[in-house]
């Protein structure tokens, strides 16, 4: 008898702990002190979808202004390994793309993401728009363009690629002008 009690009380008490999978940080809400890791700029006056990284060493998280900047962190060499979680906007349940939420963060690696689309990210540049569903990426690329990738076909190529401006795409490295150039 005491065998059965014994996982029923351990789920019990599991579902009462504040900790994500594999006691992973839980996200956090966005307040007026969040900041972008690399622009220092306050996010919440930048629209569209944003990114927490939690690291192993911090008990906040770093904050991004776009996701293709926190998946930018990601694939940094120095970011191996300390990164515990990553957490972006699911936008399929965001209230607009001014207002994309406090509660609706998802694991980077479960989502779906939109690339190329005419939305542009809370920087001014492309953006990978993420959704916790294919069938919530799948309806914005009809509306906005672009085209809906895994979290695993995500290259480092475009996430850290030099972004032209005008026209709004990553540069290729046979156009960055500073391609060659030593200093």
């Amino acid at each position: 008898m005491r065998s059965l009690w014994l996982p029923i009380f351990a789920c019990a008490l599991a579902g009462c702990q504040d900790v994500a999978p594999d006691d992973l940080p839980l996200p956090i809400a966005l307040t007026e002190e969040a900041a972008g890791h690399f622009c220092q700029m306050n996010i919440l006056e930048h629209p569209g979808p944003k990114g927490q990284v939690h690291l192993d060493t911090f008990d906040h998280p770093l904050w991004f202004s776009q996701v293709r900047d926190a998946i930018a962190f990601e694939r940094m060499p120095e970011s191996i390994g300390r990164i515990q979680i990553i957490y972006v906007h699911d936008m399929g349940a965001a209230l607009s793309w001014e207002e994309p939420g406090n509660a609706n963060w998802i694991d980077v690696k479960q989502a779906f993401f939109v690339l190329g689309s005419a939305k542009m990210g809370g920087m001014g540049v492309p953006e990978l728009i993420p959704f916790a569903e294919a069938t919530a990426a799948e309806q914005f690329t009809a509306r906005y363009g672009g085209s809906v990738l895994a979290y695993d076909d995500v290259t480092a190529d475009m996430v850290l690629a030099p972004i032209d401006r005008n026209e709004g795409a990553a540069v290729t490295p046979s156009q960055d002008p500073l391609q060659g150039r030593k200093g």
